[in-house]
């Protein structure tokens, strides 16, 4: 594959789609550790509205990398967790940015703040 035939590829611009949305990988992180119902999400990840942690569910969900399952219960319980697919996600891309971050985080951040007094 050339690379003119890359850029075009809609797998690519699927996969990078996922981290162009903030919250995405967070709440697949966070759902990494198991399942999670919607305010045990929004406390575990912190700094997130309402509004955006449903848009980033409704993504997830129409991406095959989360699943809801309702259950029959009064008042009724909705709990949200990683597919084989996210949980791939999470295993690989996630995990290795996350410990990019913990190695050149720092660094990162110097030189935006640099950047911006520019």
């Amino acid at each position: 594959m050339d690379g003119d035939e890359f850029v075009a590829d809609c797998r690519v611009r699927a996969v990078t789609d996922l981290f162009a949305h903030t919250w995405d990988p967070v709440v697949l992180f966070t759902l990494s550790s198991g399942p999670h119902r919607r305010r045990e999400l929004r406390e575990a990840i912190g700094g997130v509205s309402d509004k955006v942690l449903t848009q980033a569910l409704h993504r997830l969900l129409a991406s095959g990398l989360i699943n809801r399952r309702a259950h029959a219960e009064a008042p009724p319980r909705v709990v949200y967790a990683l597919t084989g697919l996210g949980q791939s996600l999470v295993d690989g891309p996630i995990n290795a940015l996350g410990r990019w971050a913990e190695e050149h985080g720092d660094e990162l951040l110097d030189a935006q703040e640099l950047g911006a007094g520019s």
